[in-house]
């Protein structure tokens, strides 16, 4: 068995190796203490380093030595957003550093060379998708990547070159939000085509909030969505013939009562579940859990 094991690892690339190595070090995740079940709040006294909350998407490389996060003043001043990150570099982590203002929601590219973020300006007739992209050691200013004329909220891309969006699809006024559904979206000779995930995974309020595996065999999601947002996660299972189903609940140590529940990220070891959590910014954190083991079980159930 050593034998195979060993024949294995000698033909995994070493960066493939390594990268496996430092997800399961003490250096990891920020060097936290690793949650189980119960979800814990995730190193808050390090991702504020003058005032604020944590909150909204994170973000954390491939190889697990970069973390993206935003650090906000309130839940809707977007002015007040900034996204800060931290590398672990020369033996230990460092930061957290300034990337840019007025933006949150850092999501990777698949080839890890962009980081997608939503915010900036805007002009109140459209919605944009901003991309930072590496230059070096260091990230371009953001600029716009996608610009369009129906709503656009939560944009992640994944493998097979499709991405998925909140949006109204062209359904209303891009600020009524309650008509925002789950879809995707495809760049198909220059248009760019959003449909709605269908009314299994949909429901009549606001669908806006989620996470989509990059091979796109999950999706976590906010849903039974109320007027002022509360909601509980679920995760809706795609089936072979790429229709989503209904959300199954996450149980009762995650869903824990009343409370905005958005910003669902997993990790990209799979382990872990990040997702902000709060009845008001003045109890708003980003909150990690197990989350690997939680999957398989409700896939199998």
């Amino acid at each position: 068995m050593k034998r195979l094991y060993f024949l294995i690892a000698a033909l995994l690339p070493l960066t493939v190796l390594s990268q496996g190595r430092f997800w399961n070090s003490k250096d990891a995740y920020l060097g936290q203490p690793r949650p189980l079940d119960t979800p814990l709040v995730f190193a808050n006294n390090l991702l504020l380093p003058d005032s604020g909350i944590a909150m909204d998407r994170s973000a954390f490389s491939n190889d697990g030595k970069e973390y993206y996060y935003c650090n906000a003043q309130n839940w809707f001043d977007a002015k007040s957003n900034r996204v800060r990150y931290f590398k672990y570099e020369d033996g230990r982590w460092q930061g957290p550093f300034l990337l840019t203002t007025g933006y949150y929601a850092p999501t990777f590219s698949i080839d890890q060379q962009t980081l997608y973020l939503a915010g900036g300006k805007g002009d109140g007739k459209h919605s944009f998708v901003y991309a930072a992209h590496r230059q070096g050691k260091r990230w371009s200013e953001p600029e716009v990547y996608l610009k369009a004329d129906f709503g656009m909220y939560d944009f992640m891309p994944t493998k097979s070159g499709t991405c998925y969006v909140g949006s109204n699809a062209r359904q209303g006024k891009i600020n009524n939000f309650q008509t925002y559904d789950f879809c995707s979206l495809k760049f198909n000779k220059g248009d760019t085509v959003v449909e709605s995930l269908g009314p299994q995974i949909n429901t009549p309020g606001f669908d806006g909030d989620f996470y989509v595996a990059p091979d796109e065999s999950y999706m976590i999601v906010s849903y039974k969505e109320k007027p002022d947002y509360e909601c509980e996660l679920g995760i809706s299972f795609r089936r072979a013939d790429g229709s989503w189903p209904s959300p199954v609940n996450l149980g009762p140590l995650i869903n824990d009562g009343n409370a905005h529940r958005w910003g669902e990220y997993v990790t990209p070891d799979g382990k872990y579940l990040f997702y902000t959590k709060g009845t008001s910014p003045k109890d708003c954190h980003l909150y990690w859990v197990r989350f690997d083991r939680l999957k398989a079980r409700l896939k199998k159930d």
